[in-house]
């Protein structure tokens, strides 16, 4: 299975990476763009094939090593591949 992480700052914590780009983009003509957040794309593919015990891993892997919580929302997709 694969399990498809999109990780982003949480509202209201500094994104200087966001920043950036949206100044960039106003810069280049993109006068609506209002905010831009810069976060993670992971996919990581698991032998797994009990859809359940994939999503319980995977909240697992994104507590453990993938995701600072504190700073970073996150959503995973479970696709079968």
């Amino acid at each position: 299975m694969l399990v498809k992480f999109f990780i982003k700052p949480r509202k209201g914590v500094l994104d200087p990476q966001g920043r950036a780009v949206a100044e960039n983009l106003r810069s280049l003509g993109f006068t609506e763009v209002m905010d831009v957040k810069v976060g993670k794309y992971i996919e990581v593919y698991v032998e797994e094939t009990d859809r359940e015990k994939a999503i319980e891993r995977a909240k697992e892997m994104a507590k453990k090593a993938l995701v600072n919580e504190i700073i970073e929302d996150y959503e995973f997709e479970v696709v079968e591949d």
